[in-house]
Formats: structure tokens, sequence, C-alpha cells
């Protein structure tokens, strides 16, 4: 398959397993929706419908774990002055699938968001609202206590995105952004990726066992007086931050609502459902990957095989599926 000409890096720090979160795709009968929002909005590139023939769209298929009948054309969308940014995998269907989520409720499990780190969030505030796209809520002032005394703040909402993804626009006032940004505009992301689970712990285990990343933070919060999150203030939630060994950006964060109102959509956070369903991780060493993956009890739901993808280029893959549903690819390149 013909490969991008974007020189992306892998993410995998000297003495990681696997990089952070390379690649989120994302399926959509409503690539419009996509190209306003990511392209035209969020000032993102769009390239695509990428060129693949029927036999290497078959053994993606089978490879992804998508029934033969369901028919897709594929984009690659990215922030090309930021290579180094989550890469999105766009599948256009043709055939029309269940939606990961019915609603923008924060307590649906699954797939929750995109995290656009910024260096201007008021700017970007005011380019969203020009284009009539919804927040949860104004634009917040918050501040994080830190242990040598200081406090850290920052400015955070929640923005309605295609396919009821939430997409964070978050801005850090007085320290480093979460991911780096386009020093011209101030734009970034996508730099972190969230998820609802409703068994925290065997999905923060899978991260730290089977990936060898770390926990950064793991904490109890409580929803504070008009988050965005749209949840009754107070209500507590796990907030947990897993990042790979070396990297400060591209990180996973996870949410557990502590209140018993989290809803089940009963529609899998994996392709092809609409919605996000999928990331990727380049690995240095699949083989120690699929060992403790099968250690750990983790579904393998495709062996490690040889794949040729327009993003990741040449290498050996597999496809695991995390204790709450999500499909995670590890591509290990040639």
């Amino acid at each position: 398959m013909h490969k991008t000409l974007l020189n992306i890096p892998s993410g995998i720090g000297e003495e990681a397993l696997t990089g952070y979160i390379h690649t989120a795709t994302l399926c959509t009968v409503d690539l419009d929706a996509y190209k306003h929002f990511y392209g035209e909005v969020m000032k993102m590139q769009i390239d695509g419908p990428i060129l693949i023939n029927e036999d290497e769209k078959r053994k993606q298929k089978s490879f992804w774990n998508i029934p033969e009948d369901i028919e897709y054309d594929l984009y690659h969308c990215y922030r090309a002055t930021v290579p180094s940014l989550i890469q999105m995998r766009i599948l256009h269907l043709k055939t029309p699938t269940p939606h990961i989520h019915n609603s923008y409720s924060s307590y649906e499990l699954g797939s929750f968001s995109l995290g656009f780190p910024t260096s201007d969030a008021k700017g970007m505030d005011k380019r969203l609202k020009e284009y009539d796209i919804k927040a949860m809520a104004p634009t917040q002032l918050g501040d994080i206590a830190q242990a040598d005394g200081n406090t850290r703040y920052y400015l955070e909402t929640i923005y309605q995105g295609p396919d009821y993804l939430h997409c964070v626009g978050i801005e850090r006032i007085n320290y480093q952004q979460l991911a780096p940004c386009d020093p011209k505009d101030g734009f970034g992301g996508p730099g972190y990726s969230a998820f609802v689970a409703k068994d925290s712990d065997a999905e923060v285990s899978f991260y730290t066992d089977v990936l060898e990343h770390y926990v950064l933070f793991d904490s109890v919060w409580e929803a504070a007086e008009g988050s965005a999150l749209g949840i009754k203030p107070g209500t507590p939630f796990r907030f947990c931050g897993i990042y790979a060994p070396a990297a400060n950006q591209n990180h996973f964060l996870l949410l557990d609502f502590k209140d018993g109102n989290m809803i089940d959509t009963e529609v899998q956070s994996c392709i092809p459902n609409q919605g996000l369903g999928m990331y990727t991780f380049q690995t240095k060493d699949i083989e120690k990957v699929i060992s403790n993956a099968k250690k750990h009890n983790i579904k393998i739901l495709s062996a490690k095989q040889h794949v040729s993808d327009y993003i990741l280029g040449d290498g050996m893959a597999c496809l695991l599926e995390t204790p709450n549903g999500l499909y995670v690819e590890l591509f290990q390149q040639s």
C-alpha cells in the first residue's frame, strides 16, 4: 500500500516497550461532518480516499475484525505542522453501523474524547463559536495545587464533535502544554484521548501490564459547579492519567463515575461501530506485547501478521481487545 509522506514519530521512548497513542481510528457515515469539524474548524489536513486494492482491503478487514459486507473508504486526518500528535484514521462507511454513543452524556461508557491542547484557549473558543460549534459549558479557569506548593492554572471546556465524541479544548496558563501546539496560531491536538470505563481497574491494568505504560496520576475528583462534564456538582469520579515511558503527550485518560449513573449503550467501542473505536500503538517488540497479553488473559483478536498501512508503513502487527471492549492495534515497523 502507498504510504504517507508525512514523517510521523513512533513515540517509543528509549527504554519503552510501546509508545504513546500513535493513531486513533474513527468510523462514520458522515464524512462531511468530519471534514467540517476536524478539517475546516480545527485546521487539520485530511487526505483521501487512500487508494487500496481489493486484496489489500480484504486483508485489512480480516485483520481489523470487520465483517466482509461492510464497505468503507480510508482517510488520514492530521495536523501537518505538528506530526508527533495523534494521527486520525477515518473509515468512511458506505454501510451504516451502530453508533457507539447515543448522546453527549458523559455517563455513556466507552470512548469519550479527543483532547486538543492549545496555547490560545480564548482564540480557539472564539473560532469554534464563529462556526456554531456547541460547547458543553463556558470555558472555565481551573487550578491544581502541586506537591511543591505552587498552583497551576488552566482554561478548559468541552466541545461537541461529530458522532457524539467530546473534543476538549485546554490551555495550561503557567506551565507546559499537554501536547505541542502550532507556534503560529496556538492550535494543537489531538494530544490525548479519554475513555469512560465500567471496570476501570482492568482497563488500567491493560495499559500498565500489557503495554508497560505508567500511571502519572490517579485519584477521585468531584465535579465542579458548571462542569463541562454535565454532571451534578460534587459527583465523585476516578480520574487517571496513563503515559508511555519518556512521553509527555498523546496519553490516555480514564474516567469512572462513582454515583452509579453510568450508561451502557450496548454498542461496543470498537470499529466498525460509528465513533472512536481503536487506538494504535507502535512497539519495538511485538512478541513481548503478545506474551504480556496472554499472561494477563487479554483477547487477541488477530494474531501477529505482516501488514502494510498508509499511516504506519510496513511491519508486523496484532489486534487486541481491552477489558472494556476497545480495539488496540500494535505495530512494529520492519
